[in-house]
């Protein structure tokens, strides 16, 4: 029988209602999971409830634009990049009082879990990415991987009207086909993701996706309110936290390659994992695997 979900808790911050499920002893060591796109927290349904009975206090939340995390005023920009992704993970930190958490994230909640790592040093215990790279920063003139870049064609498609469109009127339909071509070897049941695919129906959750991908290649202005963290990031820094890469070897969407190379960026210590017939959805396909490493089971840091 599945283990019963928690009732979801709320805090506010200065631009968000945030949504959240806790699981586990509120006295426990804390961990965070910030789940992906297109996904939701359900990504964490076979993760969460075992690190609760480990001792763990497992906080996951609604990403925004997400679920039934909302935006408080009207007027404030649907911004999507990672650095607004990263300020609302501190924030809810700070709402719950938790210093420092051991930060799990996949997809969009890799690419907040780097920032975090990056720029808030002080609030990571550990990290632990799931297929998504440590973007630096990209300088006019460098070569791209072409190869890469093929599989990120959604990329391109929303950066256009057409791609805007799709968004708007058939995500469920766009969301099932990404889910499909990035993980060829994992046979989803409608069940798992008609329990997802509702938190697209969030009102903000086109304008924020549209942003994440559009100011990542200079197709969108950056949120001017994030600047000074943006600053930080321009400059590349290194994550001086211990940190575990787990990607799946069945990957259509960021290939594993995209992880392989990056171990002079972290000299906290790093440890990355190829898991073989696996594809992006790790926390879903290999959640063992996750629970492995978040439990301290893993191989620990070094390699590349």
């Amino acid at each position: 029988m599945p283990t019963p979900r928690p009732p979801l808790s709320r805090i506010e911050t200065k631009q968000l209602s945030i949504a959240y499920e806790e699981h586990g002893p509120s006295a426990g060591p804390a961990v965070l999971l910030l789940h992906g796109w297109p996904d939701d927290v359900r990504a964490w349904d076979a993760v969460a409830p075992a690190l609760a009975a480990a001792g763990q206090r497992v906080i996951v939340p609604h990403l925004r634009g997400f679920g039934l995390t909302r935006f408080l005023d009207s007027s404030t920009p649907r911004t999507g990049q990672p650095t607004a992704l990263a300020q609302d993970a501190v924030d809810l930190l700070d709402a719950l009082d938790i210093k420092k958490a051991v930060v799990a994230g996949h997809d969009w909640g890799a690419g907040a879990a780097y920032v975090l790592a990056a720029l808030f040093p002080e609030r990571v215990e550990r990290l632990v990415a799931m297929s998504s790279p440590y973007m630096v920063k990209v300088t006019p003139g460098s070569e791209l991987d072409y190869t890469q870049q093929r599989f990120y064609w959604y990329q391109w498609f929303l950066g256009s009207e057409r791609g805007r469109e799709a968004l708007q009127d058939n995500r469920r339909e766009f969301g099932r086909f990404l889910w499909r071509t990035w993980s060829p070897t994992w046979k989803f049941t409608e069940a798992e993701f008609d329990a997802t695919a509702p938190s697209w129906d969030n009102p903000d959750f086109v304008d924020v996706v549209l942003h994440f991908y559009r100011v990542r290649w200079g197709n969108a202005p950056k949120d001017p309110h994030y600047a000074r963290l943006d600053a930080r990031l321009e400059k590349s820094p290194e994550i001086t936290v211990p940190t575990v890469v787990l990607h799946g070897g069945a990957e259509e969407c960021s290939l594993p390659a995209s992880t392989a190379n990056q171990a002079k960026l972290f000299p906290g210590g790093y440890h990355r994992q190829v898991l073989p017939g696996i594809g992006h959805f790790v926390p879903r396909e290999q959640p063992q695997a996750v629970l492995a490493t978040l439990l301290g089971n893993d191989a620990g840091p070094g390699g590349g």
